[in-house]
């Protein structure tokens, strides 16, 4: 186990080597002088702004602007942003609890659906639900997330003024940010209603989010489901007289939810490492919109130490699902 455990690790050092590659080089490409935008309004001349530059290493090479970027990875120092000029990690640390709540409540909403409806239709195979589900959760996994965000948002909110449009928590409402977790500081807070107000603000977020994660775990559960219900076992389980309800969840479940985890350890690294696009439409503020809105400021700091973390979580539950995989199933630790 050891050893397969190494092996996975050194992979993960070429890999990192080419996103820090990536995260130091997409941004510059970017159009745009970060030394104006930090500038705002203020008019500077070329003394101030060439004063700017040397400050900021902006006039080294690109190769020795990337060894500095590294040296100073290697120390845990992911720069200050030229905007706020607060150390990265700091707004970092402020902004990842609401990424994880949101990406929490998606991979809960998907779950618990996606395992129903898989079941279901594998139960119901060949009939109207199974077509039913399998029809829609193509729909869902196809379905554009700005496309389906703004859909939600003009039914729910706009038309029916069910549900909140943007951000965590009602304006009405000064929640102490000890946890950074809204739902767990609003329950413990003394405001009545704010667990309320929270609690609506994420359902439409949650509900975009964990749409494509849920129509795959519907159809690996089905999937997964009808090869382990032609079984010998579950027959015998059957022809043993145990009640549908046993024999379902007990013996046949448990055996399909192998492969279905694994979909569901990939998909949480995705989930954390992939909400820019439901938390620029709901102007959710974790890490996806902290990253777009420093890429439209060219926040060099900002954004290369938010590529290099989001990369690194995807990585890291990659990694542990590979590693839980490799003790569940030992002929992956042999290569097999």
């Amino acid at each position: 186990m050891l050893g397969f455990l190494l092996k996975r690790l050194a992979t993960l050092v070429p890999t990192l080597i080419g996103i820090s590659l990536v995260a130091f080089g997409l941004i510059r490409l970017v159009p745009g002088d970060p030394i104006e935008i930090m500038a705002g309004e203020r008019q500077l001349d070329a003394q101030t702004h060439a004063a700017l530059v040397k400050q900021l290493g902006l006039d080294q090479p690109l190769p020795l602007q990337y060894a500095d970027y590294v040296g100073k990875l290697l120390r845990g120092d992911l720069g200050n942003s030229l905007v706020s000029r607060e150390p990265v990690s700091q707004e970092f640390a402020a902004l990842f609890p609401a990424t994880v709540e949101l990406a929490a409540a998606a991979l809960l909403f998907a779950v618990t659906l996606g395992l129903l409806l898989g079941v279901s239709a594998a139960l119901k195979r060949g009939s109207l639900l199974d077509q039913g589900v399998m029809g829609l959760a193509t729909v869902g996994y196809s379905m554009p997330v700005f496309w389906w965000g703004l859909i939600l948002i003009m039914f729910f909110s706009v038309q029916l003024g069910w549900t909140p449009v943007s951000g965590r928590v009602g304006i009405e409402f000064d929640i102490e940010r000890v946890t950074g977790f809204m739902l767990i500081d609003t329950a413990f807070s003394d405001e009545e209603g704010a667990f309320t107000s929270a609690l609506s603000h994420l359902l439409l977020p949650a509900l975009v989010l964990g749409t494509s994660t849920l129509a795959v775990v519907a159809r690996m559960t089905r999937s997964s489901m009808l090869e382990v219900l032609r079984e010998d076992y579950v027959r015998t389980a059957r022809a043993k007289g145990l009640s549908p309800a046993r024999v379902v969840v007990v013996h046949a479940l448990r055996n399909a939810l192998i492969p279905v985890l694994t979909v569901v350890g990939l998909q949480t690294g995705s989930l954390l490492a992939g909400a820019v696009l439901t938390e620029t439409i709901f102007s959710w503020p974790g890490i996806g919109k902290w990253l777009i809105d420093s890429i439209a400021r060219r926040d060099y700091p900002v954004v290369q130490a938010g590529i290099l973390i989001s990369a690194m979580t995807f990585i890291g539950v990659n990694l542990v699902v590979d590693v839980l995989y490799g003790v569940v199933n030992p002929r992956i630790r042999g290569g097999h």
